[in-house]
C-alpha cells in the first residue's frame, strides 16, 4: 500500500542544511497498525508528513497504493490526500463556530458530497462514536475526550484507506487517552491502516509493526 524509496527530507535553515529524513525505506501493508517513536528532532513527524501528502520528500519516491505520488501537482496531490488519508491530530485542529456534527460533515462538504449523504454519513458517525448527544455543541463546550472523538470521526468521514494520527493522546488525561486509542484500534481492525507517531512506549508498544527513529533515519523495525 505505501512504499517510500531513498526518501530525504531537508530543509535550509539560512546557509544550513538540516536532514529531517535520511534515505528512508519503508513498506507498509494494507490493514497494518504501525507506532512511530523516537526522541524529539529523529524525524517522526517529518516522517508522518510526508505520508500524508503534507510535504514532499526532497528526493526520493513515494508510492500510495501502487501509484508514485512524489512529483504530483499540487491540485493531485490534495485530490489523493482528500480521498486516501485521514489525519488526527494532539491539538484536534477542529472549527471553533461549527457544531460537533458540522465538524464532522466539513471534509465531505469539501468534496462535494449531496447533503442528504452527508446527513446520512455524520448521523452514523455520531453514533458510531458516542457523539449524538453532543452533535450541535461547539469545540468550547466539549471534553478534550470528545474534541478528539470528533476529529477522529471528521478524519475518517471519507473512509480513507489511511489513518496517521501525530501524538493522539497527547493531550488527555490517561484514562481517556486509552478510550481513544481504543477507537483507533477498532478502525484497524476492521481494515484501516493505522500510523500512530508517539513519545509513549506504552502506547507504542501495542501496534503490530514498531518503528524506532533517531536523526531522520529508521533505527529499529521490528513485528510481532
Amino acid at each position: 500500500m505505501i512504499r517510500l524509496e531513498a526518501v530525504e527530507r531537508i530543509f535550509h535553515v539560512g546557509d544550513e542544511a538540516v536532514h529531517a529524513l535520511r534515505g528512508v525505506d519503508l513498506h507498509i501493508e494494507a490493514g497494518s497498525y504501525i507506532s512511530i517513536m523516537g526522541p524529539s528532532g529523529s524525524g517522526k513527524s517529518t516522517l508522518l508528513n510526508v505520508l500524508g501528502l503534507l510535504d514532499r520528500p526532497s528526493t526520493g519516491h513515494y508510492h500510495l497504493d501502487g501509484r508514485d505520488v512524489t512529483g504530483l501537482s499540487d491540485e493531485e496531490t490534495a485530490a489523493v490526500r482528500r480521498d486516501k488519508v485521514g489525519f488526527v491530530f494532539q491539538f484536534f485542529h477542529l472549527i471553533p463556530r461549527l457544531t460537533a456534527a458540522a465538524n464532522i460533515a466539513l471534509p465531505m462538504t469539501l468534496a462535494g458530497i449531496a447533503p442528504a449523504q452527508r446527513q446520512v454519513r455524520v448521523a452514523e458517525l455520531l453514533h458510531d462514536f458516542g457523539l449524538e448527544a453532543r452533535a450541535d455543541h461547539r469545540p468550547a463546550e466539549l471534553s478534550g475526550g470528545q474534541l478528539q472523538r470528533v476529529a477522529i470521526a471528521r478524519a475518517v468521514a471519507l473512509n480513507p484507506s489511511v489513518v496517521l494520527a501525530d501524538e493522539p493522546t497527547g493531550n488527555l488525561d490517561r484514562a481517556t487517552g486509552r478510550d481513544v486509542l481504543a477507537l483507533l484500534e477498532e478502525l484497524n481492525r476492521r481494515g484501516t491502516t493505522l500510523v500512530i507517531v508517539t513519545h509513549d512506549q506504552e502506547i507504542g508498544a501495542r501496534a503490530q509493526r514498531r518503528i524506532v527513529m533517531e536523526d531522520g533515519r529508521i533505527i529499529s523495525d521490528q513485528s510481532g
